[in-house]
């Protein structure tokens, strides 16, 4: 840890430029069809080519970040802690939802392992990042160390670098951990300073009593850790969790490296409101994914200034709306590209008016 150096990274994020941005969209409005008639795609090329440089995209990648969460002994999910590791074995086969639909958006999905309670003993194609066999329980005290909050983010950066090595030219987040919508909830509340309760959801599909439970888990975790919104640091290291944290520093790491980058649902948007409060203009490199059944994520929508591409009632995570979402920026691309001016149409200007 000692050669990692958070302020370095954080000096190279940049404004997206207002030039740029422009520029684009003058292209656009010259483009033989109403002006503002294709309403958020050109909102999606116009970022993307701000962003990135680029006109297209040569590869997409979504990597989906896997940790455990002491705080499910609470009882707060709807399913066992066993289940996480079961998944990134399931996600490493292909057998998941965010692959089915990487496949369709012909995006590629790399499986991180932040913090599973399991040992994978060099499982070929998993990429080892653990920082420990999951985080403590919340409830009870902080979930890890302000180092091994530093380390995980040091991770996600590192990610971001070795994407944009490779060639790619659009990221994508996505998450697997039980009870991640706990600590989710909790960031939330520490950085808008809203109760658990209007944070707070069913997750993966608990019942009342469990939702009470959740709740009250949640106050009970903000109180004996209190979070200071001033250290975004701070709130990660106390409610956060490992695989929040790694992608905050994919989202950090993308605006340190000019890549733009979709953000999932609620917990991936969990770790991007983290690098957002770290630095204000990371939000320039987002775009979100989808909304959220939960009902904390549009809090964190607002609180990034970012509106959703899709709300298709999602609340899987893995990365399964970042992958639909590609699509859509991709969409707005070849419009960018494949749609003549009026001049180059040979159509008056207005007649479509």
């Amino acid at each position: 840890m000692s050669n990692f150096n958070l302020q370095a990274v954080l000096k190279r994020i940049q404004p997206v430029s207002e030039e740029r941005l422009n520029s684009v969209q003058e292209r656009i409005d010259r483009q033989a069809k109403p002006v503002g008639s294709l309403g958020r795609l050109e909102e999606f090329s116009r970022r993307y080519v701000a962003i990135s440089g680029r006109e297209d995209i040569r590869k997409k990648r979504i990597y989906t970040f896997a940790g455990d969460h002491g705080v499910a002994a609470e009882g707060v999910s709807a399913f066992p802690a066993e289940v996480t590791p079961q998944m990134v074995y399931n996600f490493i086969e292909g057998g998941a939802a965010v692959n089915a639909l990487a496949n369709h958006a012909g995006a590629e999905v790399r499986v991180v392992d932040m913090g599973v309670n399991h040992d994978f003993a060099g499982l070929p194609g998993l990429i080892d990042r653990k920082v420990a066999m999951g985080t403590s329980n919340i409830a009870t005290g902080p979930a890890m160390s302000r180092e091994q909050a530093l380390a995980a983010l040091q991770s996600g950066i590192e990610l971001a670098a070795q994407a944009k090595a490779d060639g790619v030219d659009l990221l994508g987040t996505g998450d697997m951990g039980i009870a991640n919508t706990t600590p989710s909830a909790a960031i939330v509340a520490s950085f808008t300073g809203l109760t658990a309760v209007q944070v707070t959801h069913r997750g993966t599909g608990i019942d009342d009593v469990a939702l009470a439970q959740k709740i009250a888990v949640i106050r009970r975790a903000l109180e004996m850790n209190h979070p200071d919104p001033a250290d975004p640091l701070d709130v990660l290291a106390k409610v956060g969790g490992f695989e929040i944290a790694g992608i905050a520093g994919l989202v950090l790491g993308s605006a340190a490296e000019g890549l733009p980058v979709v953000v999932d649902g609620f917990i991936s948007t969990a770790g991007a409101l983290v690098a957002s409060e770290l630095h204000p203009h990371v939000r320039d490199y987002i775009f979100a994914a989808h909304q959220s059944v939960e009902i904390g994520h549009r809090h964190m929508l607002q609180r990034i200034e970012q509106q959703p591409i899709l709300d298709l009632n999602l609340r899987l995570g893995e990365g399964t709306g970042a992958a639909l979402a590609m699509t859509l920026v991709e969409a707005g691309l070849r419009v960018l590209r494949e749609v003549l001016t009026f001049d180059a149409a040979g159509v008056t200007e207005g007649a479509e008016r």
